[in-house]
């Protein structure tokens, strides 16, 4: 992903990737202080990023395939919770954090908006809540669900 690019920029050997929004800073500094360190697990971010990207209007799930079938069947033995990093992929550094989605987007969205809204709303919620910098945040819209509706209402006849 941006392992390189992540060290580099934490260590200010280069600078962020041309992907990330620019005129903004935030403030790193309240996760070292003379009183400790603040580490942020990679779950932690992936879990944000997942509830963050799934709040956009457009975004009907997270992941591939293989993967929504299993965490399918997961909820549904008993105890089950669903997984809000399904389809995340992260990698956190001290001061700065990559984040890759795949998304499943609705039948009839324009992609591209849904595609900077996610983004947006996955680089505010990480950043609010970590205090890191989000240097990219990747997607790759994965299918499109469409909503076939109940198939026996729908074609307005019924088998007897």
């Amino acid at each position: 992903m941006a392992d390189r690019q992540v060290k580099a920029a934490e260590t200010g050997g280069a600078p962020a990737p041309s992907g990330s929004t620019s005129g903004h800073s935030i403030q790193v500094s309240a996760l070292d202080s003379d009183k400790g360190r603040t580490a942020i697990a990679d779950s932690v971010v992936a879990k944000i990023s997942g509830i963050a990207a799934r709040e956009i209007g457009g975004v009907h799930d997270l992941g591939k395939g293989v993967s929504r079938a299993f965490a399918s069947v997961r909820q549904r033995v008993p105890g089950g919770k669903p997984n809000v990093a399904q389809g995340v992929s992260v990698e956190v550094g001290e001061r700065q954090c990559a984040v890759d989605l795949t998304i499943i987007v609705e039948y009839g969205v324009a992609i591209a908006e849904v595609a900077h809204a996610v983004r947006q709303n996955v680089i505010e919620a990480v950043e609010r809540m970590t205090g890191l910098e989000v240097v990219e945040v990747n997607l790759s819209v994965d299918d499109i669900y469409i909503d076939m509706g109940d198939d026996d209402s729908s074609s307005g006849r019924s088998l007897q």
